[in-house]
């Protein structure tokens, strides 16, 4: 085997990879597929045929099924996927699948004949995590201590931690004079919360995310088009212009998350975050230089100010440091030729 591994990617069927507008794990898959080419292995992802992926790609469907309806139901469609890189297990020495709620490669564990990983980008629940349990021989690579904490019982075989391509994201010196909110429309993910701190602080605050029921109901009310505005879903150009024009990204979660690539996002533009200490934030801020991290909402408006004075070029610093895809990439690959020797030593 050498160091040239034969490595197949499982993405989610949902949309193409990289995706057209927002998508981290298609994102995540899309950069570490081309570093991993780039590295010379023989990388292949399993995914739709819209993928423009810097490698070979397994066309499983012409479409997504969030661009296709008739796709239905939609976990047949990623088991058909996870099923397609199974059928050619004997041309990979490593299968890592990726899963967007819960990880449907897991009955493939016990019958696969290649090494076969498996990711899940939640925090998972305690039930959750017993019922993976029940598969004794699968085997996750976790995307944060965090993460792999919550999936204590199960056999993790790394933490690692996602990447960004830094290139495509532009260091901003000076920033405007709004504050700004980037995630999903979701109560966990705390836009009440930073809508309210905007208003408590007296400053102007950004919302970019896609338009959905709770926005219209929970949210569009607040958005005064003054004080807190609302610029849509962002593409990646989208996201880096305003995340460089922001004071500060609010991140006043509610619900802890196993990861957190806006956090990421925002270092690599040089704009400190203020968020709550949920989750694997304090993984991924580095406390006093990219941002800081609060233990409640009150907390958070009363050490605004601290944030807001951080040195931008020390947080793009902290992302060239931390989230560089070489180092996500060697971690991968690394891993990927420990698990495949492991098999071949057996």
């Amino acid at each position: 085997m050498g160091n040239h591994l034969r490595i197949a990617l499982v993405a989610p069927v949902a949309q193409p990879v990289p995706p057209p507008r927002s998508g981290s794990i298609e994102t995540f898959t899309a950069l570490l597929a081309a570093a991993l080419t780039a590295r010379g292995h023989d990388v292949t992802v399993f995914a739709t045929a819209g993928s423009t992926v810097r490698a070979r790609v397994y066309a499983t469907f012409e479409r997504g099924y969030l661009e296709d309806a008739s796709l239905w139901p939609w976990e047949m469609c990623e088991l058909l996927n996870i099923s397609a890189a199974i059928r050619r297990a004997a041309d990979f020495d490593v299968i890592h699948a990726q899963a967007e709620f819960a990880p449907l490669s897991l009955p493939f564990a016990g019958l696969c004949p290649t090494p076969l990983l498996h990711t899940v980008h939640h925090l998972p629940t305690p039930s959750e995590a017993a019922l993976w349990a029940r598969h004794e021989d699968a085997t996750f690579v976790a995307v944060s201590a965090v993460q792999a904490r919550a999936m204590a019982g199960l056999r993790i075989a790394g933490v690692i931690h996602h990447a960004l391509d830094l290139t495509r994201y532009r260091f901003s010196p000076t920033p405007g004079d709004a504050l700004l909110f980037l995630g999903r429309f979701t109560p966990g993910k705390g836009v009440r919360e930073a809508i309210d701190i905007a208003r408590r602080s007296g400053h102007k605050l950004v919302l970019a995310a896609a338009e959905n029921d709770y926005y219209r109901a929970e949210v569009a009310p607040l958005v005064d088009g003054v004080q807190v505005t609302y610029a849509g879903e962002l593409d990646h150009d989208g996201v880096v212009a305003h995340l460089g024009r922001a004071r500060a990204l609010l991140y006043p979660l509610q619900a802890g998350e196993s990861f957190g690539l806006v956090l990421a996002e925002a270092a690599a533009c040089g704009t400190p975050v203020a968020a709550l200490r949920l989750g694997a934030v304090e993984e991924l801020v580095a406390e006093g230089v990219s941002g800081r991290t609060f233990a409640s909402v009150d907390d958070l408006i009363a050490g605004l100010p601290s944030v807001l004075a951080l040195d931008r070029a020390a947080v793009r610093a902290h992302a060239e440091h931390h989230f560089g895809v070489d180092r996500m990439a060697d971690a991968y690959a690394a891993l990927y030729a420990s698990v495949a020797a492991s098999r071949l030593a057996l």
